[in-house]
């Protein structure tokens, strides 16, 4: 798809410089043979600086040498141009200077038109290279969210400790601080914190049953109107949060707002 892309391009100037050159010589068909064999100096010169000397050196802040080496690159891209030019004088123009095309014959004009197209190429990748590094960027964020998502951070014995949020049973209030439970760790942990704001920092599938109690439905292995079992451990349903959990096991909401903040 890349190399189509670039076939595409350069056919495009082909045609617009054959257009161009047609509508000030008279003659299209002279035009194409003339930039038929310009082309190639103009497609060297636009790879040689924009897939060469501008990502090693301009881009590498090496501007030094990304001067010199352009100044180079201009001597031999005119010398190269000046080659065209003699080979259109003699086979387009049969060695009659008058029959020359006016715009094939003035190098300043042909040297402005090559380096247009270089810039306009080196313009076209730029922006694709920017178009494809914000493309990695949005990435790279929408996976730092997703990870994110799939962890929550607590602190406990002054360390920040990420907990994967589907191993976490359920959570228990202790005044200022919270028992959380999980289904690998051998003890729970302890984190000095209010449940409450734990409940903002987790998803939907949290259920607060109870003013002391947050549960993962997700773990939830059996229940009632007064109680459910989670990890083998029964945990009790309040009357406040008794309408909002029954309604949620049973699929009659999606999520769960809490009358009650610890």
């Amino acid at each position: 798809m890349k190399h189509i892309h670039h076939v595409v391009f350069w056919v495009a100037v082909l045609l617009v410089l054959t257009f161009i050159f047609g509508v000030s010589g008279g003659s299209y068909l002279e035009s194409f043979y003339f930039v038929a064999m310009l082309l190639p100096v103009v497609v060297g010169t636009s790879y040689f600086f924009n897939e060469y000397l501008a990502p090693r050196f301009l881009f590498q802040k090496k501007l030094l040498k990304f001067i010199l080496y352009s100044v180079y690159m201009l001597v031999v891209s005119l010398y190269l141009e000046m080659i065209v030019v003699t080979l259109t004088f003699m086979y387009l123009a049969n060695y009659q200077y008058k029959n020359m095309n006016p715009v094939t014959s003035n190098v300043f004009v042909l040297a402005l038109t090559l380096y247009c197209i270089v810039f306009l190429y080196g313009f076209i990748q730029l922006a694709r290279r920017a178009f494809r590094s914000q493309r990695l960027i949005q990435t790279f964020e929408e996976d730092k969210v997703k990870q994110e998502e799939n962890f929550l951070q607590v602190r406990v014995d002054r360390k920040t400790v990420p907990l994967v949020r589907d191993e976490i049973a359920y959570l228990e209030s202790m005044g200022d601080y919270v028992k959380i439970i999980t289904t690998e760790a051998e003890k729970p942990l302890i984190t000095k914190e209010k449940i409450s704001k734990l409940q903002e920092r987790l998803p939907a599938s949290f259920l607060r049953i109870h003013r002391s109690y947050l549960v993962n439905r997700t773990k939830i292995q059996s229940y009632n109107a007064e109680q459910l079992q989670v990890h083998d451990v029964s945990l009790p349903i309040s009357r406040t949060y008794k309408k909002s959990t029954l309604a949620a096991l049973e699929g009659k909401i999606l999520w769960q707002t809490s009358p009650d903040r610890a």
